[in-house]
């Protein structure tokens, strides 16, 4: 990230460990121009004293609403209308609850409600206390309104549990708020992204799939959309939410999301191909469950519509990013299937080799282009989507001026 965030960032902290994290965020942002103030709340200082943060702002930290030290009698009013934008890191569950509701008891929360800037919140919680239906719930609201949620990420804990909760890392914060202040590369433009596995049925209670979270493709739709674009995500089961600026069409099979893609893909200018669709198929399920006999069984299996080399074939076919998830070779496969299936680009990565690929949160990718490529070293998937969309919209704009 360069020199080149010019903007006024009010970084709150809230109480939980997490906070530790914020300090290496200042740094980034700091060297990155910006001007950094931060605002700790009251338990935020029972995790990391303010002394840290100024050392690294190079500004007092603001922590009290009544402040006899303050060079204003208006510190919540002063700093709202100073803040380009607001930022919480760590935002825990109380706070976050207290936001949703309107609080104003410490300086942070009323700092929120006097700004008339955009605020962010990247949730740092215990994975049972973020999977809560109230914080759930509190969340969406805040999005209603126009917050911006970024995160949380999966993992381990501080309290020794592994789930979703952690706070993003500070570089993939530090993306964020950059590309928050970037004018949208893909303003006014339609992006259709596949995404998750499918699944093709045996019986009406088994089926064959693979091992796709559509963690990927989730976080391509979200970096796609905070590009400017307007995507329509086309979705496998998955238990993930989709961002609330995204369309989701959801299926099931890979023929569902063959007749979905093909009917949408006219109309878009870019397809970015990140579902694990099923190679094959059962060519005949069967009608009710097959009952267990002790015997082998064999199924007869079919080749699933190849989606990809369909909308590559279209007469206006959109500019199209594949995806290769190979476990050997993985560059020489990803080079032929770039193009065998007349992909403008493919984003090619080992899977089945930790920590990245499938059901991880984290990814390594290569990225080809017929005269380039370019090696996204690994980081949270949050993170690779954004620089793989941000590099997808350089070809596909340098594709447009040809």
């Amino acid at each position: 990230m360069g020199a080149t965030l010019k903007k006024n960032i009010l970084l709150g902290v809230t109480g939980g460990i997490a906070a530790y994290k914020s300090a290496e965020l200042i740094r980034l942002l700091v060297r990155a121009g910006a001007e950094v103030r931060v605002v700790m709340t009251p338990s935020a200082r029972e995790f990391v004293q303010p002394m840290t943060y100024q050392a690294l702002s190079g500004h007092r930290v603001y922590t009290e609403i009544f402040d006899a030290d303050a060079d204003s009698a208006m510190d919540h009013i002063e700093l709202a209308r100073w803040a380009d934008l607001v930022v919480i890191a760590p935002a825990s569950a109380n706070f976050i609850a207290k936001l949703r509701d309107g609080y104003a008891d410490n300086l942070l929360l009323t700092l929120c409600l006097a700004s008339k800037s955009t605020v962010a919140i990247a949730p740092a919680m215990n994975q049972q206390m973020y999977a809560n239906d109230a914080t759930q719930e509190n969340i969406r609201a805040l999005g209603a309104r126009g917050v911006k949620v970024w995160g949380p990420a999966e993992g381990d804990q501080a309290c020794g549990d592994v789930g979703l909760g952690r706070m993003l890392e500070p570089e993939g914060l530090s993306e964020l708020i950059c590309q928050f202040f970037s004018p949208g590369k893909l303003l006014g433009k339609q992006v259709l992204i596949s995404a998750g596995p499918t699944r093709e049925a045996i019986d009406p209670v088994r089926y064959i799939s693979n091992r796709s979270s559509g963690k990927m493709g989730y976080a391509l739709a979200q970096a796609a959309s905070e590009a400017g674009a307007d995507v329509t995500l086309v979705s496998g089961p998955v238990e993930i939410s989709p961002p609330q600026s995204v369309r989701r069409v959801s299926v099931t099979s890979a023929i569902e999301m063959r007749d979905a893609v093909i009917e949408r893909a006219p109309g878009a200018d870019i397809f970015i191909a990140c579902a694990a669709v099923s190679d094959y198929r059962v060519e005949k399920p069967a009608a009710h469950k097959i009952k267990k006999d002790g015997a082998s069984m064999q199924l007869e299996l079919v080749p699933t519509p190849d989606i990809v080399s369909e909308v590559t074939q279209l007469g206006n076919k959109p500019f199209t990013l594949g995806f290769a998830a190979e476990t050997e070779d993985v560059e020489q496969h990803a080079r032929e299937k770039l193009t065998r299936k007349n992909l403008d680009m493919i984003a090619a990565n080992q899977v089945g080799v930790r920590p990245s690929g499938f059901e991880s949160d984290t990814n390594e990718i290569l990225v080809i282009w017929p005269d380039g490529q370019q090696l996204l070293a690994l980081g949270e998937k949050r993170v690779i989507a954004i620089q793989l969309i941000d590099l997808l919209a350089d070809r596909y704009l340098a594709n447009e001026r040809k």
